[in-house]
Formats: C-alpha cells, structure tokens, sequence
C-alpha cells in the first residue's frame, strides 16, 4: 500500500480502474481483482486454459487500480469489539477463502452459529433449526464477523494497489465524448476516461469509477442518480453485550410489534459463549427512550425483551443508534461509474443481509471486468456496468421486497396478521423443505 503524493507527470495520474470508498464493499473488490481470478476458464481443455489463464492473469495484473478512501491508514484496534457486525453468508465466506482473507478473518475473530431459532413474541409460534438437521453438508450457518475485523483482514491482505487515504471526490468530469459534466476543468480530459478532482487539488483519471462510498454516497449525489427511498420508521441500536447463559452458538431473533430484536452469538477467545451483538430494530420513539437508559435499565429492558432467553443481560457496551431507511438507485451506472454496495441500496437489518448483499454485487462487477479483460474490451466500455446492473438490480429488488414482507409480517399487530404468523411459522417448522427455504434465507444463501 503506499499513497500517492503530488505528481508532476499526467501519466503517474492515470487508472484503469478507481474505487471510491475503502470501506468492506470497496477494500473486497480490490482484493478480487488483485488477485487474479479468471472465472469462466471451465470446459476449456488444460492447454487452452492455461495459455488464456496467464494471458488474462497478465491482462489483469497490469491494470492500474487505485482505492480512494476518506479516512486515516490506521489499523483498526482489535482489542475492544465493533458493535457493527455482519452474519456473513456461506457465499461470501467462500468468497473470502479465494482472495485468502478467510483464514485472517477466523484467527482474528469470527463466531461460527450452528442453530438460529425465530420466535413471535406477540405469538407462540416459533422455528428453530440447525446446520446438521437442515444443511447436512455445511457444519454451521455462517459466522457473525465484526466489520471491523473484515476491514482489516481485507487491508493486509491488499498488494499491488494504490491507496490514497484522506482523499475525496470533490467533483468529476467526463471526456469530450459525453456523460454528467460537474467539474469546468478540462485539463487532462480524454476520451473515455472519468475525470476526478480531489480535495488535495489534484486531478486524477480512469476509465471506470467505481463508487463503494456507502449509503450517504457523495459520488452517487454527483451523478444525479435517483433514489427511491422509504422510511421504516424505525431506529436501529447496536450493541455489544454480555447474557448470564451462553449463547450456545445460536442466532436468536425475536420479532414483536414493537419491532426485531436479534441477539447474535460473539466469542472473544474462543471459549466465551456470554457475548452477543444486538440489533434491535425499534419505533423511533420507542428508540429514543430506549437510548436514554442508564446502563443498568438498559439491560433489564432488554431482558425483558428477549424474555429472558438467556438468562438476565448482565452488561452493555458503548451503544449506538441510527435511523432506518431503505434506498434504491434506479440506475447502478452512469457513463464511467458504477455503483456498488450500500452506494446502490440500504436495506433493513431484519437478516443481517446488507453487506452480504453488497459483497454479491462486487463479486459479479468482478466477473464482468475479468470478462471484458479477456476479451480485450477496454475498462471505459459501458457494457461492463450495463452487464453487472442487469445480473444485480433484479435480485437486489427481489432481496429488499423480501425484507419488507418480513418487516410487513412481523411488526403487525393487527390480530389476523399475527394468526396468518404463528400458523406460517408452525407450518414453515413442520415442513422440512419449507424450513430448508426460509434457512437459506435466514443465512444469506438467497
């Protein structure tokens, strides 16, 4: 890694490929591409593929990527715990594994979470299942990961690609050749290739932009794209706490007209099974005095909402709140950038989803750049972002209407809702291929 200081040579200013935002979603799509990975190589007979794999290795390996990232080159402290955390899907694991960041992850802190149990508390309906009764061939369900740890794992790992820290976008242009014009520099502008003026005064350029920079994203604001946006209502507190009985590596979530509560399995060395981080996804009213609790009244309020599952919650960690919404770009790409991750969509917490879903959209933009490499289709090329957002937009729709349903169902206390609730949950339980259906769901395989 190493930061880009002032240039006098246009040259040394020039990428294929720019991310905006150093974030999970950004700092995994450069580890992708960093390490080589040509996708579509099977069937070929083994000369062929061998001669096309070190070609499009080559392709890759000389393409200039930089990561342009907002915040400070500091490695995250480990030693306290990220309230944020990700229940990180079978996918992305193997995702993971193939960049060779998995074993970083797991050494650092990962939970694994053999069971999930779901529960009304407006209802007697439950669900329960485990990795060997529905998922024979898995061991667990995944792993609840802090965000944190991902980031820094992901960081490590990063070779061959710039990183500029403490740098953001504060305008772009695009070349003679069209596209949004928000910057009335045209020094160095080319054909083709995305202009970016950053707040250190220097301009950069690259054929493709990619912006990762998260839901308040300045780059999407740029470009004019629209949003669709809803307000759940809701405000989201995260937490870390500790419960008097162990978690047992179970995902618990509790569903109540209030809203969800989910008590996520942590461990800290390995043995301690008495941590959990919390989403609890409430009315903002609600939220507000919740927020407002000392640290003891806190964690009888949450004792009683989780009835108790486990045991009294004997402490909570630093707490932290923010509202929830669910945002949708109409367009994922614009001549010259393309929007991933939290950028393109928000969603809510319900199922720990949304950097799930944000790691699936860098998998596939992956793809179609190694794709287009291989076909000698330059980056600017704007069919590498219509193919990504047309293999992303429809399944990130289908998750996010799912996601409301759910919301929907569970935060209804209108008493046929809550009846049509606890029946589906009991036939959803009673059924083995139904509650293999809502498993993968609940463990990001869909």
């Amino acid at each position: 890694m190493s930061e880009l200081h002032s240039h006098h040579n246009v040259d040394a200013n020039e990428y294929d490929i720019a991310i905006v935002g150093g974030g999970m979603v950004g700092l995994a799509l450069a580890n992708v591409l960093a390490s080589v990975l040509p996708g579509d190589l099977v069937g070929m007979s083994r000369g062929a593929r061998d001669s096309r794999e070190s070609r499009a290795s080559k392709e890759l390996q000389s393409l200039r990527i930089v990561v342009i990232d907002a915040g400070a080159p500091s490695v995250l402290d480990l030693s306290s715990i990220d309230p944020r955390v990700i229940a990180l899907s079978k996918s992305n694991e193997a995702l993971f594994d193939r960049i060779g960041v998995w074993e970083k992850i797991q050494s650092a802190r990962a939970c694994p979470y053999f069971d999930m149990h779901v529960w009304d508390g407006d209802g007697t309906a439950d669900i329960h299942f485990g990795s060997g009764s529905v998922l024979a061939h898995e061991e667990n369900l995944g792993h609840i990961v802090e965000n944190k740890v991902i980031v820094n794992a992901l960081l490590e790992n990063l070779s061959g690609i710039e990183i500029l820290f403490n740098t953001c976008v504060e305008s772009y242009s695009r070349g003679p050749d069209g596209g949004e014009v928000e910057s009335q520099s045209v020094a160095n502008r080319q054909p083709d290739k995305t202009l970016l003026t950053l707040n250190n005064g220097e301009e950069i350029s690259a054929s493709l932009v990619i912006a990762a920079d998260g839901a308040n994203s300045r780059l999407r604001e740029m470009t004019n794209i629209n949003v669709r946006e809803w307000d759940y209502g809701h405000t989201a507190i995260v937490s870390t706490i500790r419960t008097e009985k162990p978690h047992g590596f179970t995902a618990w979530q509790r569903f109540s007209t209030n809203g969800p509560l989910a008590f996520l399995p942590l461990t800290l060395d390995g043995e301690d099974q008495h941590h959990c981080s919390i989403v609890w996804s409430i009315d903002h009213k609600v939220a507000e005095e919740a927020m407002a609790l000392d640290d003891d009244a806190f964690c009888r309020r949450l004792t009683s909402e989780f009835e108790a599952k486990l045991g009294r919650v004997e402490h909570t960690q630093k707490r932290m709140s923010f509202p929830l919404k669910q945002r949708h770009a109409t367009r994922y790409v614009v001549p010259g950038i393309v929007l991933v991750g939290d950028a393109a969509h928000t969603i809510h917490p319900l199922a720990g989803q949304g950097a799930n879903i944000g790691l699936y959209d860098i998998d596939v933009l992956a793809e179609e750049i190694q794709r287009a490499v291989r076909r000698g289709i330059p980056m600017s090329d704007p069919s590498i972002g219509k193919r990504y957002e047309r293999r992303r937009q429809t399944h990130n729709l289908l998750a996010m209407s799912a996601m409301e349903g759910f919301k929907g169902l569970f935060g209804s206390d209108d008493l046929v809702v809550r009846w049509l609730r606890n029946e589906g949950l009991r036939t959803v339980s009673a059924v083995p291929w139904l509650k293999k259906q809502f498993s993968k769901l609940a463990s990001g395989r869909v």
